[in-house]
This record gives structure tokens, sequence and C-alpha cells, in this order.
């Protein structure tokens, strides 16, 4: 004890880090979707991952907000969860503003932030040397809150004709 030194608590940092090959960045993604209570919101670069995409439209059935940005061109290469996601009854944005939207971030509830090199696919879990960092942090994740919102007020809905079969729109709904 110093006498005229004050102290404080600081808090605990913990993040959950993972590391690809095979290293559970996809049951960690999953997981986390699955205890989301309110929103998930998403930046994806590439986005193939049945299992992720699986989740979301599950958070969404649930009535969980899941709203996701994807790089414009990565939406047109074949095997992405476009289509996954919007007949999911996800609301899906395209980035074409930059030469690659080349974030891999999930934002959970306004308090969690999944953040890294990893991107959602199957490459990345099976083969590439990736890493997931899970935050849990508000402030944090409100700064990139901001910045996803900036990325979905700049980005454009997928059109029919420049997605891939995998990715084609909605099915067409009857008329009411």
């Amino acid at each position: 004890d110093v006498t005229g030194v004050q102290t404080c608590a600081l808090p605990i940092f913990s993040p959950d880090v993972f590391f690809s090959p095979q290293g559970g960045c996809t049951a960690a993604i999953v997981a986390k979707v699955a205890a989301a209570k309110t929103d998930v919101l998403v930046l994806a670069y590439s986005f193939t991952s049945a299992p992720i995409a699986d989740a979301l439209v599950a958070a969404e059935k649930r009535g969980v907000e899941v709203r996701v940005v994807m790089d414009a061109k990565e939406a047109q290469d074949r095997g992405n969860q476009v289509r996954r996601l919007l007949t999911g009854n996800i609301p899906v944005m395209l980035d074409a503003r930059h030469s690659i939207q080349h974030n891999k971030v999930m934002l959970i509830d306004g308090r969690v932030v999944l953040t890294g090199s990893f991107n959602f696919s199957e490459a990345a879990e099976r083969h590439n040397a990736e890493n997931l960092l899970i935050l849990r942090d508000a402030k944090l994740a409100e700064k990139y809150l901001d910045d996803w919102k900036a990325h979905w007020s700049h980005s454009e809905p997928p059109a029919a004709s420049s997605l891939t079969p995998q990715a084609s729109p909605l099915k067409p709904q009857a008329s009411p």
C-alpha cells in the first residue's frame, strides 16, 4: 500500500481466441449466434459456410434481428450463402464502394464482437491459417456498430441479374 497513490480495478480482458484450420472457429461462431438474444449484424468478405448461414437463419426464425453486409464481388462467387440468407428472410446488402469490403465481423446483442482474419467459409475452417477473436465489450461493439452502419448505408440490395444460381433472390411471393 503506497500512501497518496490511488488505485482502480481494471476490467479483466478475457477474449476467446480460435485458430484454423480445424480449430473450432465455425463452431464458436455458430454457438455465439445461437446464444444471441436481440440482434446479429454481419460484415462479411467471403461467406460460403452453410453452418454459419444456417445459424443466422435459425436466429432470425426465433426473433433475433439479423442483417448482413457482404462484399459485392464475393457475393457473386459460386457457393456463397446469399440465397440461403435471403430465403431465410435476412436482409443482405452488397458493398461495392471499396475495392474489397474485407471485414469479417459479427456484432451480437450490442456487446459481443467477433472479428479476425477468419472468413465465414469452409476453406477458412478446413484449410486456411486464420484467427477469430470473440470480445465482450459494449464500448468496442459501439465503435464496430458505427462502422457497420456506414457500410450498410452505402451498400445496395442484390440484383437478381448479378447473383449466381446459388445466390438467386427470394422466390416470388404470391400476391395478397
